[in-house]
């Protein structure tokens, strides 16, 4: 409950926020807090990417965007009322939908049930030793394949971005 409301009062200072510099930041705090709700559910490898894409990486990014746009951001006027609003009926959902899931730790829960039979018959189905390779090159395989994909194509477009932005810069066209 506790990570659930650090969560909700990211999610309102960022509809808050004026800034974009205060949007970066409250993103990556809400990305942390993620992380740290990841590692809770013991998912300590999904909790690590998000620390490091999520966090690191993207708040990173965001900012090096900032400081090349180098734009005066314009006052809003507009009420937050529809964002809050909108994320608000997200969230409802999104706990509308947690209704049906097994309680917490709860020992019958599927990954718990089935966890040993990936153990002891991954390496006999797949060939592959490793378990968590197998897990994620196997049986995941088309998930991990379009994470990768989702992944790749971000880093092309922000490549893409950059390069424009270096061509329009009036210096290098002198030159």
């Amino acid at each position: 409950m506790v990570l659930l409301t650090l969560l909700a009062a990211t999610l309102v200072g960022v509809a808050l926020s004026r800034r974009m510099f205060g949007v970066v930041v409250m993103a990556a705090v809400y990305s942390f807090i993620i992380a740290t709700v990841m590692l809770v559910l013991d998912a300590v490898d999904v909790a690590m990417t998000e620390a490091a894409v999520g966090a690191g990486v993207s708040t990173v990014l965001l900012l090096g965007a900032l400081h090349l746009t180098k734009a005066r951001e314009i006052k809003q006027s507009r009420s937050v009322l529809l964002p809050l609003f909108v994320a608000g009926v997200t969230a409802g959902a999104l706990l509308f939908g947690t209704l049906d899931l097994p309680p917490f730790g709860n020992a019958d829960t599927p990954p718990q049930a089935h966890g040993p039979n990936y153990m002891e018959r991954a390496e006999a189905e797949t060939g592959i030793p490793n378990v968590v390779t197998a897990v994620l090159a196997s049986y995941r395989g088309f998930d991990t394949l379009g994470e990768v994909a989702v992944i790749f194509t971000a880093g092309i477009a922000v490549l893409i971005l950059l390069r424009r932005r270096r061509a329009r810069d009036p210096e290098e066209e002198d030159g």
